[in-house]
């Protein structure tokens, strides 16, 4: 998983055959990278990777590395886009390939996971690790007929939910699950069809979350009412700023693949097209 990286370590900084190309300030951010990596501090050096490549766009070394260090922190989404970076500038690196295979498989992207593996030619040594990822993947999500389970889209779990903190949005997606804001603990509560309670998020990104919506993939959406903006949250539980600037957020209503937003600050609603 760390090859580049490690290999970093020991030859202190790798130099590309168009290193001359480089800028100075983007060298110096991408080995700062390394040092912060070095160091165990992995958000440092996910900023200075991504310094690197905003300094300098084609450089793959700071991509790869930027995408070895969030795919080490499970953060898979943001892992695979760096990637993508490398691939779109090297097409025939299959180690990188190979990854966004993986990392697809780890994101429930089949479809995509299948598409990687087959741009790896026999001739490669990644090429039988390609075919494994792939077989065990379609042996755990293979299941005899009797038991395949259709769930309710409305949550059956009797009764009233209590004792939730300050709850203010309310939200199901597919499966039936229930999501919560709850706004003076900046979380979003999950309570599954049999009532069992999990965080479903919270970080610093979460500011006084008063609504929250779902769209037909499973993502969450929540009005951050304190920090004017609106949180898209992927079913895997990776977080963006959908929404920046917006007035004092209140209620979201999503309808097919527009979102729309109560703005309580400017008395008007927004519209959003989303990407998904």
């Amino acid at each position: 998983m760390f090859k580049k990286i490690a290999a970093l370590l020991v030859l202190s900084i790798a130099i590309p055959a168009f290193a001359a190309e480089i800028p100075v300030d983007a060298k110096l951010d991408y080995n700062q990278g390394i040092d912060f990596y070095k160091l165990g501090m992995y958000e440092r050096a996910i900023e200075s990777f991504r310094s690197a490549v905003r300094t300098y766009p084609d450089y793959t070394d700071a991509y790869y590395n930027l995408g070895t260090v969030l795919e080490y922190l499970k953060q898979y989404a943001e892992a695979l886009s760096a990637y993508k970076q490398v691939y779109v500038r090297n097409p025939n690196d299959y180690e990188v390939i190979y990854k966004m295979a993986f990392l697809s498989s780890k994101l429930e992207d089949y479809d995509k996971m299948a598409e990687y593996i087959n741009l790896i030619p026999p001739s490669s040594n990644l090429y039988q690790r390609g075919k494994e990822l792939s077989e065990s993947i379609k042996a755990a999500t293979t299941l005899p007929p009797k038991q395949i389970i259709k769930p309710s889209r409305v949550a059956n779990y009797p009764g009233v939910y209590e004792n939730l903190l300050s709850p203010t949005g309310v939200t199901t997606d597919a499966l039936g699950n229930v999501y919560v804001a709850t706004f003076s603990d900046n979380s979003v509560i999950k309570i599954t069809p049999d009532g069992k309670r999990q965080i479903f998020y919270k970080s610093q990104l979460v500011n006084g979350p008063i609504s929250l919506a779902s769209d037909s993939i499973g993502n969450i959406y929540i009005s951050n009412y304190n920090s004017n903006n609106v949180l898209k949250i992927s079913p895997q539980g990776v977080a963006v700023v959908l929404v920046s600037n917006v007035d004092k957020p209140y209620g979201l209503h999503v309808d097919g693949n527009m979102l729309f937003i109560t703005c309580q600050g400017s008395n008007a609603i927004l519209r959003h097209k989303l990407d998904n």
